[in-house]
């Protein structure tokens, strides 16, 4: 697990902004738990392309968050990355600048449907009624990604809480466009997952500072109690 070190700096403006650290009320039937890429060539070794260390330490915490927030009627989704021969053409900036050809084919090898490093992790606590979403970019907002804003808004989702991996990568990516298109969105500090301490924290911190907020795996449990009791109520309330 990563040692979560935000500097006082970044809470201070925070509270100078904004007036308060944390979003509150969350409503379960509203919310949503995005887990990213926690696939196995993310998370097991020799998998994949791009293991991150941190990774498998991260699952009890979102399998306690997914089994939370499903007692509070929100919504479970399970993003994957995937590659296709298309996107070759259409991110080949990304597979021939960035990256070596080697690499390239590494991820072409491991991260196709059906291939062992597509697959979710398999100590992950999927349920039949989540969702399970491909995506095609590090975001899984940017246009043409994925379908997760669609079934977001279909679903009257305006609070996204990400998990997931790499921290300052797929999950802060898809963290900021989220925000971009007016969803509230939280980053978990114990639910990502990075290469580093370093890196981790300051996706983090960034984030937190000017795009959304940041909570505990345990800070974000103790708001679904009350969300739960805010939504039974409501609903007696509509009887």
């Amino acid at each position: 697990m990563h040692k979560i070190d935000i500097p006082a700096s970044v809470t201070d403006r925070i509270m100078m902004w904004r007036g308060h650290l944390h979003f509150e009320n969350l409503i379960g039937p509203k919310t949503a738990l995005i887990v990213v890429d926690m696939q196995n060539a993310f998370v097991k070794p020799d998998a994949g392309h791009a293991l991150i260390d941190e990774a498998a330490s991260i699952v009890p915490n979102i399998n306690r968050l997914a089994t939370a927030l499903r007692g509070a009627d929100g919504t479970v989704v399970w993003i994957k990355n995937t590659f296709t021969e298309e996107s070759l053409q259409s991110w080949s900036h990304f597979h021939e600048e960035l990256w070596t050809p080697e690499r390239t084919a590494r991820r072409s090898e491991t991260m196709a449907r059906g291939t062992y490093g597509y697959a979710l992790y398999d100590e992950l606590d999927v349920q039949s009624g989540d969702l399970q979403i491909e995506k095609f970019r590090y975001s899984a907002f940017i246009q043409g990604s994925s379908t997760l804003e669609t079934e977001m808004r279909s679903r009257g989702i305006d609070t996204l809480i990400i998990t997931g991996t790499a921290t300052n990568v797929c999950c802060e990516s898809t963290a900021r466009d989220a925000m971009m298109l007016n969803f509230r969105t939280i980053m978990v500090s114990d639910g990502n997952a990075a290469g580093s301490d370093e890196a981790h924290n300051a996706s983090l911190a960034s984030f937190w500072g000017t795009f959304g907020d940041v909570q505990s795996t345990d800070e974000l449990i103790a708001q679904f109690g009350s969300a739960e009791v805010s939504s039974s109520r409501a609903a007696d309330a509509a009887e």
